[in-house]
Parts: structure tokens; C-alpha cells; sequence
């Protein structure tokens, strides 16, 4: 019986997330209400209702709890709590229609306060499906959710899968279109709340050499930027999965090549040149499950704004827009990086080479745009102050890119969170504390 429900429920959660990233007249989303349906029904089959429980964060039927699911689905189960969704119940007599209406109603529910879920599924003709609260003391029994995964989590959680699936692609294996989806729509959904703080993670996390790890960063700088642009929440997904892949050709670049500090030679710069199009070789394998934008993204983000990058097109014409965003963020977190066959760039300093290639290199619009959503001194930076204090960038100021909104975090006794821009005359940013070498004490203060 316990395989049955965790099928079921892998089946279930795999819908939802499907809803939210379909239409619910999409093939996919109906196909995956085929699956989830037909693992309730074999369920049902042995008792005439199912009755799930989410105690904390944990799935829980009768007096189990199934810890290793509930860590995988963590996020969806969230989801559920949001929404006042607690306790679900499923009877025989349930139809495929019902479950149809229930997944795309959870998919759709307005995130407010006092929703009253069941009303509402009995208004949309659902009656062998009840949801609502646990009773008081089951709840506390094991203790309330607390809110939204923290950003941390969530940024690691999508570590692991765009890893495991980017390993894949490069296996020459199968790649699950949905598990890379919802890793990235999971980062996209949490920029929407928790902007400051993943930001401030691919900050610090600029300086973990992990290739994988710029992967994501740069996903992330160009989700957030996109959708500042004012792109659909689809079109920003499929620009965050396309940003995920853009760098994959260089997983198959010698390591040695690639990190070598001396002056490359012709070969060895042939051999570099060449990730782009042995990326967008490998990803056009991928067209039925990831799409043509990443193969497309793949092939031009070094082609540069004014074509005289590489690789050389036969027919020469204008890269695609979501290459030219991609290539800004790209060439912004690898600035960033630390590496030790390279001195590391302040952010003052990156803004100015970056500006250098405006209309060259970059987009001269879309440049501009970047810096003036994303500033000079990004959220998470660690600088000191003109007076000899220390502070963390907290936010942006887009029209004042130089003078962001800082919190004093040493000395510890004179916190305070202060707006540049109204402090001018008086106060600004002496230099970027790097927090892998001088700011690294102050890292747990932040």
C-alpha cells in the first residue's frame, strides 16, 4: 500500500507542477492527469478513500510519515500549505474529470488569506475530492511550516538537479524537460519573493569555482533580468533553462585549457572557441525536450552584439535577443569569479570594462538596462565605507546605479541601513571587500 500512495503522489505533485507550467489544455498536462489518475485509482482499489495528511512539512498517511518523499516534494508541499491545504481526501467514486479540475484549481489558487478551498470545489461540481485543515493537535504535533523554503535551500536544491541533468546531457542520456523546468521555475518563483536573498547567494556564490554552479548563477541573473524587462513568465523560464545550457560545450574542454593562466596558444584558443559549437551541436539532440533556444543561445553568446566574435555564421545577422541577455550575464558572473589563475575584478571595475564593450561586445540598451536594475554594487557585496565602516549592499538605487541602500554590520553596536543616495555629499563606498579573502569575517554577519 505505501508504494502505491508514494506513486500516487509523485503522480499528483508531477501534474501540479506540470499545471503550473502548461495551460491545463496543454497535451503534457492531460497526459500527466492520465498517469496521476489511473496510480489513484489502483490505490483506491484496496479502501474506498485515501486520506493524505502534511504534518510540518512531511507527508503523512494514517501513521506514517514519508520523510524521503516529503524531502524530494518539499516544494510542492509548501505549495499545498499555502493555499490552507493541509489535509486532502480522495473517495473511490472520484472521476478523472474531478481530478483534472482539482490539480488546475491548485495550480490557479489566488495566494491570499482565509481562501476557502473547499467552497470552492464544491462550486466547481468536485465532490469526491475534500481538502482543509489537520485538526489542531496533529499540527502541533509536529509543528507549523515555516513559510517559504529559505532561498539557501532552494538554490541548492536546483544545484542538484540542473547538475544532474546537465551530466546527462553530456552522457549523451535521456534529459526529463519537467525536472529542469521545475528546478528553474522554483528559482523563477522565489526571485518573485525572495529577489534580494538568491541574489545575494549567486553573489557569494561567484566565488565557488564549481562550473555548475556558474550555470545556475548565470540561469538566475538572466531570469531576474528578463522578467525586470518585463518578459512572460514562460518566456523568462525558457530563458533561464536556455542560460542553464548556454556554457555546456566547455564540459568537454581540457580543465587544463581552460583554467591555463599563461598566454593561450592558437590551438589552444581553437579549442576554446569551439564550446559554442559543440554546445549548440549537442543541445540540437535536445530540440523535442529542451526546445531550440538553448542550442540557439549555445551558438551565439560569444558571437558579440557587432558579429566580430566567434564562431563566424555563414549568414551573418543580428544574435537573438535571448543571446545577447544571456551573453551580459554571462560575461558579468565570470567577471565575478574567483579563480586562482586570475586576479578578482571589484564590481566598480567590472561595470567599467563592461561599459568599454557597450556597442561592441553588448547590446548598448540592454547594457544599460542591466546596470540599472542590477547597479554597480550587487546585492550581497560586502564594502567599506568612506568612514571606515563595514556594510552589506541590501538593495538598488536605478537612478543612482553608484549609490545603493547599505546595512551597517560592523561595528555591530551602529547597524543601520542607510540610502546612499540621501548621504552623497557625506558618505559612499570606499572599495568591495572580497569574501573569500579580506571580507570573509564579516561573511555571518550578513
Amino acid at each position: 500500500m505505501r508504494d502505491k500512495i508514494e506513486i500516487f503522489f509523485r503522480d499528483l505533485l508531477a501534474s501540479l507542477q506540470t499545471a503550473k507550467l502548461y495551460a491545463t489544455e496543454h497535451p503534457i498536462f492531460k497526459k500527466s492527469v492520465d498517469k496521476a489518475f489511473l496510480s489513484l485509482k489502483d490505490t483506491l482499489e484496496e479502501r474506498g478513500e485515501l486520506v493524505i495528511g502534511i504534518i510540518g512539512e512531511e507527508l503523512a498517511f494514517e501513521k506514517e510519515i514519508f520523510f524521503d518523499l516529503s524531502q524530494m516534494l518539499k516544494p510542492a508541499i509548501i505549495y499545498l500549505k499555502e493555499r490552507g491545504i493541509e489535509r486532502i481526501a480522495f473517495y473511490r467514486d472520484v472521476e478523472k474529470d474531478e481530478l483534472d479540475k482539482f490539480i488546475g484549481f491548485l495550480a490557479n489558487a489566488k495566494e491570499r488569506a482565509g481562501i476557502d478551498a473547499q467552497g470552492t470545489l464544491s462550486l466547481m461540481g468536485i465532490k469526491n475530492i475534500t481538502v482543509g485543515k489537520l485538526k489542531a493537535a496533529s499540527v502541533s504535533s509536529a509543528g507549523e511550516a515555516q513559510g517559504s523554503p529559505a532561498a539557501s535551500a532552494i538554490y541548492e536544491r536546483a544545484l542538484q538537479k540542473v547538475s544532474q541533468s546537465l551530466t546527462n546531457v553530456l552522457n549523451m542520456q535521456d534529459v526529463d524537460q519537467l525536472t529542469v523546468k521545475f528546478a528553474i521555475n522554483n528559482v523563477m518563483e522565489s526571485l518573485m519573493t525572495q529577489h534580494q536573498d538568491l541574489l545575494k547567494l549567486s553573489t557569494l556564490r561567484r566565488y565557488d569555482p564549481g562550473t555548475f554552479a556558474h550555470l545556475l548563477n548565470v540561469s538566475i541573473l538572466s531570469m531576474y533580468f528578463s522578467s525586470r524587462l518585463g518578459f512572460a513568465k514562460d518566456v523568462v523560464l525558457n530563458i533561464g533553462v536556455a542560460a542553464l545550457f548556454h556554457d555546456i560545450g566547455k564540459l568537454y574542454i581540457s580543465r587544463e585549457v581552460i583554467r591555463k593562466s599563461d598566454r593561450l596558444t592558437e590551438e589552444e584558443f581553437t579549442q576554446i572557441k569551439s564550446h559554442t559549437i559543440l554546445g549548440s551541436a549537442l543541445l540540437i539532440k535536445y530540440v523535442d525536450t529542451l526546445g531550440i533556444i538553448p542550442a540557439v543561445v549555445s551558438f551565439e553568446h560569444h558571437l558579440k552584439y557587432n558579429l566580430k566574435g566567434y564562431p563566424k555564421p555563414a549568414f551573418p545577422q543580428k544574435p537573438h535577443i535571448v543571446s545577447l541577455i544571456v551573453s551580459i550575464c554571462d560575461v558579468y558572473d565570470a567577471l565575478s569569479q574567483r579563480r586562482g589563475y586570475k586576479a578578482d575584478y571589484p564590481p566598480d571595475k567590472i561595470y567599467s570594462m563592461m561599459m568599454e564593450e557597450k556597442g561592441s561586445s553588448f547590446d548598448p540598451e540592454l547594457v544599460d538596462k542591466f546596470f540599472k536594475i542590477m547597479g554597480v554594487w550587487p546585492i550581497g557585496s560586502i564594502v567599506s565605507l568612506s568612514d571606515g565602516r563595514i556594510a552589506v549592499v541590501r538593495d538598488e538605487n536605478e537612478d543612482d546605479i553608484l549609490l545603493p541602500k547599505v546595512e551597517i554590520i560592523h561595528p555591530a553596536d551602529k547597524k543601520e541601513v542607510i540610502d546612499l543616495r540621501e548621504r552623497k555629499d557625506s558618505l559612499k563606498i570606499g572599495r568591495f571587500l572580497n569574501p573569500w579573502t579580506e571580507g570573509k569575517e564579516f561573511l555571518h554577519l550578513i
